[in-house]
Parts: C-alpha cells; sequence; structure tokens
C-alpha cells in the first residue's frame, strides 16, 4: 500500500501558530481589500464583505500555510463544504 502523498504529519503548535498567523491577516489592509470585492473564490457569488470568510486553499492540518498565497475568500456554505479538502 503506498503511503498517502498529500497527507503531511502537522503537529498542535505548527496548526496553532498557523491559526494565529490567520488572525494577523484577518486584520490586514490586504484582506480587507480582498474581501471587499465580495467575491466567493469557489463559487464566484456575489456576498457583502460581512458573509465572506478566509478559506485556506490547502488546509491548516493537511500542512498549508496562513499566506497570501494560500487563503482566499470564501463564502459560508462552500467554506464548510470543502472542509479538509484540498482543491483538486
Amino acid at each position: 500500500m503506498e503511503p498517502d502523498l498529500f497527507i503531511v504529519p502537522v503537529t498542535r503548535e505548527e496548526i496553532r501558530r498557523e491559526r494565529l498567523k490567520a488572525r494577523e491577516l484577518r486584520n490586514s489592509q490586504w484582506w480587507k481589500n480582498r474581501k471587499s470585492a465580495g467575491l466567493c473564490a469557489h463559487c464566484g457569488g456575489r456576498f457583502s464583505p460581512r458573509e465572506l470568510t478566509m478559506d485556506h486553499l490547502v488546509p491548516v492540518i493537511r500542512g498549508g500555510k496562513s499566506t497570501k498565497g494560500n487563503v482566499v475568500p470564501s463564502c459560508k456554505r462552500c467554506n464548510s463544504a470543502r472542509k479538509h479538502s484540498l482543491p483538486f
């Protein structure tokens, strides 16, 4: 049986650290500008900025980082539907 190449072991400390970084990123002007467009990156729907959440394309529990290249605005429905899945 082949090992799952998309499972990256992540410690609780790494998860905690990335969630803190995400919190900081949510307060940045860059993120506020991304949300202000009101566009969900997954379904393309239009929403008020308050209705959009931060979605990690590669989830933190799978080794994803809280960086500008890995987070997108997402409606709550799309974010919940993705859970911890990868974008491909």
